[in-house]
């Protein structure tokens, strides 16, 4: 607001000093000129009759002349003062109307229309710089989720698209450059509700920039970055970025999982998908033979390094070998769009393909090409244009890497439901047959929908009859959690995934394990389920009922209906 001020009384200074100026001279001669009374006697104007004169005179209204006739002295002052007033009420009218159209004028409306919206934020919100093809991802996937978020963006073309979009939740946006302390003060850094601060810019020193600002101006807040770099990695986590996602790694870690543990990573996928969804077909990349990785950049190197992991043949093709570098194993030169140069690197032996440069034209004739030479290739290519997913899907790859969509995902989860990167960790040291018959349950419980998943917290606020029956002494346990509260007797359609208890992880908890508060449970299910899980959870009379006692029907009118409600379960 104090902006808004300067800016209009350094703008108006000219104007105002000038109709002050302009009012006195006029007022001056109206009280000095002679008058003459009703009688024809001298008089004087007073200053008081003078201003209420000049001020109507000067809008041409023309109430007519007071208090007395005027003389031909007074008319001949009044008609010079008009034009002067008038031409100084449209220079300063003109110059305000210039005020309003300037640029840093609205600016500075807009950024104190901003601060007033986050500062009247009165739930928790996320602060995301960088309002790309991540960054729109991710506050698509959490206002979806009703969760709120603030954005601030350097592109005005950005910030305008996501005030067209129809989010579920309104989403403040500043167009500003987020390396700027003031301005992640400005978008809510250091308001109490303030949940974390995601820097998702293309640019990793900005992204280290916000990161470092973040951490010296609210340590206690949660920090996630994207990196597209070693290096920016190991300095973001030097000191103590909280998560630091690297797209490229994220996605080669996957498929190097797909490769060794099919179903731990359809598992994932259903988790971690949005709940109602089709559920996904698994993947099954080999596990034997040759791969030919077509570019040697961040995403090849990724690649490249846990294909080899997993034992398996790799053969690079790189247009540019002498600035990304040269495998163990040699490079065959070329951009691998030319049949010549997949046939230089054994594409016709092969069974797997990945397309990694950093054009998507080049990557979809990399396919097409390859698959005209080899139609049994597993593919997986980088689509590094989101309006270019319809082409990628027509083309016939297996596996699509796009990078801003997979740190969306990413942080998402981590967002949404932390106990789930949680279960994932704890959940690639178990076997694949563990996974398999996970899945199998999974698909029993929602049949073609991906499950709904969502968090159960053990607190006063969040379950009151649990945390109540504790207190009072009970101990119930998580088999009377997963009662249905309209039918005790049958058990609802879900799946605890994991506990998590005083820091401690428990993998599928079993139904006999004692809930204590402060718990944490992660379960997977129908989404009705987890409203009518609430609802035991919140209720005690409810709460009562699942535990065996008629606690739901303790009142006059319930006592009155229990006889009937006997009399129509029994029909």
């Amino acid at each position: 607001m104090d902006t808004i001020v300067f800016l209009v009384f350094r703008r108006m200074r000219a104007p105002l000093l000038s109709l002050i100026l302009v009012y006195a001279v006029a007022m001056a001669g109206l009280a000095l000129i002679p008058a003459q009374d009703a009688a024809g006697a001298p008089a004087t104007m007073s200053l008081f009759h003078a201003f209420y004169f000049v001020s109507y005179m000067s809008t041409t209204i023309g109430f007519g002349e007071l208090p007395n006739t005027f003389t031909d002295a007074q008319r001949l002052w009044v008609s010079g003062c008009v034009f002067a007033t008038v031409a100084v009420w449209i220079y300063a009218i003109g110059t305000l109307i210039a005020l309003l159209q300037d640029p840093t004028f609205q600016r500075a409306i807009r950024e104190h229309r901003f601060r007033a919206r986050v500062r009247g934020l009165c739930t928790p919100f996320y602060l995301v710089c960088g309002y790309g093809q991540t960054g729109s991802a991710l506050v698509r996937g959490l206002t979806d989720r009703h969760l709120r978020a603030v954005v601030v963006d350097i592109d005005p073309e950005r910030i305008n698209l996501l005030q067209l979009e129809n989010q579920r939740e309104y989403v403040p946006a500043l167009c500003a450059d987020a390396r700027s302390p003031a301005h992640l003060e400005a978008a809510g850094l250091r308001h109490p509700l303030c949940q974390g601060v995601v820097a998702l810019t293309n640019v990793n020193e900005t992204n280290l920039k916000i990161a470092i600002a973040a951490k010296l101006m609210h340590p206690e807040v949660t920090v996630i970055c994207r990196a597209d770099s070693h290096a920016v990695e190991a300095n973001m986590a030097s000191f103590g970025t909280d998560h630091i996602y690297d797209p490229f790694d994220t996605f080669a870690l996957y498929m190097a999982t797909a490769i060794q543990a099919p179903c731990l990573t359809l598992l994932f996928d259903w988790l971690s998908g949005f709940g109602g969804e089709r559920l996904k077909e698994p993947l099954f990349p080999p596990s034997e033979g040759r791969w030919v990785v077509c570019g040697y950049g961040r995403f090849g190197k990724a690649m490249y390094k846990h294909l080899k992991e997993q034992g398996l043949e790799v053969q690079v093709i790189e247009a540019l070998p002498h600035k990304t570098g040269i495998p163990e194993e040699g490079v065959v030169q070329g951009r691998g769009t030319e049949a010549v140069t997949l046939e230089q690197a054994g594409i016709r032996r092969a069974v797997g393909l990945v397309a990694g440069t950093d054009h998507d034209a080049d990557n979809l004739s990399i396919v097409m090409t390859a698959r005209m030479l080899n139609r049994g290739l597993f593919v997986i290519a980088r689509e590094n244009q989101h309006h270019n997913h319809a082409l990628f899907d027509r083309v016939g790859a297996h596996a699509i890497m796009h990078p801003s969509l997979i740190v969306a995902n990413r942080i998402g989860i981590r967002l949404v439901n932390p106990l789930l990167s949680d279960f994932a960790t704890l959940a690639r040291l178990e076997d694949e047959p563990w996974a398999c018959e996970l899945v199998s349950r999974v698909l029993a419980l929602v049949e073609e929908r991906a499950p709904h998943v969502w968090e159960v917290a053990l607190e006063p606020g969040r379950a009151f009859a649990v945390c109540d029956a504790i207190a009072r002494g009970e101990s119930p346990t998580l088999e009377v959690l997963l009662r249905d509260p309209q039918a005790r007797d049958e058990r609802l359609p879900v799946i605890p995934l994991l506990l998590a208890r005083d820091g401690a992880r428990w993998l599928l908890p079993g139904l006999d394990t004692e809930l204590e508060v402060g718990d944490r449970l992660l379960c997977c299910g129908r989404e009705w389920v987890s409203r009518r899980m609430g609802w035991t959870l919140q209720n005690l009379h409810a709460f009562d009922y699942v535990c065996g006692r008629e606690g739901w029907r303790e009142g006059p009118v319930w006592r009155m209906l229990a006889p009937l409600l006997r009399r129509a379960r029994g029909c």
